[in-house]
């Protein structure tokens, strides 16, 4: 079963990830907020998961700097290999 297409608010977050360049990183927040939606951060990790195999997804954290949880280590790679600064598991915020 494949999954239904995509909202409009997920149409938007998936488009605003797909914009960003390597070495950039935003929140899960921030996203929700420049879609029009404050406070929907885990809507927008939900759209990630549902839909996120086609966008740069590794670029958006939790506001404390936390990778997705289960993909730590392939969120790292891809990060460090952009220059992203971590450290105990988590993206340096002053990096953001």
């Amino acid at each position: 079963m494949s999954d239904p297409e995509p909202t409009q608010f997920e149409s938007d977050v998936l488009d605003l990830v797909a914009a960003l360049r390597p070495g950039e990183v935003v929140t899960y927040g921030e996203i929700a907020a420049e879609v029009g939606k404050p406070g929907a951060a885990r809507a927008v990790g939900s759209t990630l998961r549902r839909y996120g195999r086609s966008v740069p997804w590794w670029r958006v954290v939790a506001a404390n700097g936390r990778l997705v949880p289960g993909g730590e280590q392939r969120q790292t790679d891809k990060l460090t290999a952009e220059g992203i600064t971590m450290r105990d598991g988590k993206v340096v915020m002053s990096s953001l």
